[in-house]
């Protein structure tokens, strides 16, 4: 059975039960980021936290971001997103637009989509070759193994949905004048290649999924349970690593 097909769609959480831990892990995680930062605890600054996300077209990204970064200062954490690579951007190693945003030490950056297009959309739609394409998974662990021996925290994300949620959020956005501009014609013509993209992100969790950097594929069908899903994790994963690094992670109570 493929790690997509294990996910189970159906989870999802009593209103009630949600709201409530959504707002505890939110607050847990305020207090994390603070110890990080070197605001709370003996004011040690601590290792750069690097969260990235990838999804499906409509796979609540957006929504599970907003929730992410919502309680904590905004100069503590930094979003950035990436869509296709510019004309200038192209004449640089894939990996190139990626550096600038990282963050260093006592940093947090959130980055909607990643370096991970290079084996998804730019390998289903052929704005890479094949050899480009498959060396890149030997590129990006390399540098995702560089990025964790010099200390990062890097925690990564594939939101997965059904494709029947995923044609019931297209069709809502559609017919919200609000939110329209959300799709448009490539999101519909990628769910038309669903078939190739479920391969190639099968082939991306397995070739890397690496201790030091591991997937965390959320089950995204119930918006609610994968943003609680989503912070609690940054959470669990935060207080494992600090502790680990001998942090006293109490000190952010």
């Amino acid at each position: 059975m493929t790690r997509l097909a294990q996910v189970d769609l159906s989870a999802k959480l009593p209103k009630k039960d949600g709201l409530a831990r959504l707002e505890a892990a939110q607050e847990r995680l305020l207090r994390l980021r603070l110890l990080l930062g070197g605001q709370l605890g003996d004011h040690k600054i601590g290792p750069p936290l690097c969260v990235l996300f990838e999804g499906w077209d409509a796979s609540g990204k957006g929504g599970a971001i907003k929730r992410l970064v919502a309680p904590l200062d905004p100069r503590h954490v930094r979003v950035s997103q990436f869509a296709a690579p510019t004309y200038d951007e192209k004449r640089h190693h894939f990996l190139q637009r990626f550096w600038a945003v990282l963050p260093g030490w006592g940093g947090m950056t959130v980055l909607d989509r990643s370096w991970y297009g290079r084996v998804l959309v730019e390998r289903v739609e052929g704005f890479a070759t094949a050899k480009q394409w498959t060396r890149a998974y030997d590129e990006i662990v390399e540098f995702e193994r560089t990025l964790t021996a010099e200390g990062m925290i890097l925690i990564k994300f594939w939101m997965h949905v059904s494709p029947e949620e995923q044609l019931r959020r297209f069709e809502d956005r559609a017919q919200d004048p609000l939110r329209s501009w959300k799709l448009t014609d490539e999101d519909w013509r990628n769910r038309d290649h669903r078939d190739d993209y479920e391969d190639a992100v099968e082939d991306m969790v397995t070739r890397t999924d690496k201790k030091r950097a591991p997937w965390k594929i959320v089950a995204g069908d119930s918006k609610p349970y994968a943003r609680v899903a989503v912070v609690e994790h940054v959470c669990h994963t935060l207080e494992t690593k600090l502790t680990e690094r001998g942090y006293d992670i109490h000190d952010a109570d």
